[in-house]
């Protein structure tokens, strides 16, 4: 692709503060590095993959309020991992997790655990034991 051929879209997602790098020709046929901030093709799929990810979220958030299930569902949704992934930052194995997902065996947790939980997640324990906080964000 030529130099002046390097997409730039102006309505990206990081608003144009990075960019990629890009290798172009210039009029002489060399190669040259070419910064681009962004296409549209690009844009559209990573604002539709944040669309799934806020709503997952927040459907998260509405089963921690209504008591389907407990923060570590919410928190592990709004930190993008899966239930695998979070088995082994805890240090503890996957079903071990889904079932501390559930209110019940979540209230039942030491203090230990819930600080791992809490130190996976980069919040306090009480961040992650006071569900008041995610009922100011609806």
């Amino acid at each position: 692709m030529k130099e002046n051929q390097v997409p730039q879209d102006e309505e990206n997602l990081n608003e144009g503060k990075l960019a990629k790098l890009y290798y172009a020709t210039d009029d002489k046929g060399h190669y040259l590095k070419v910064n681009s901030i962004g296409w549209e093709p690009e844009t559209v799929a990573m604002q539709q993959a944040w669309e799934v990810v806020n709503a997952e979220v927040e459907e998260a958030r509405e089963k921690v309020l209504s008591g389907k299930a407990s923060p570590i569902l919410f928190y592990l949704k709004k930190n993008i991992m899966n239930v695998p992934m979070l088995a082994s930052y805890v240090g503890t194995i996957s079903p071990m997790v889904r079932l501390h997902m559930i209110p019940f065996f979540f209230h039942r947790l030491s203090d230990k655990m819930k600080a791992k939980y809490a130190a996976t997640f980069r919040i306090s324990v009480e961040e992650l034991t006071d569900i008041t906080d995610l009922k100011k964000q609806s």
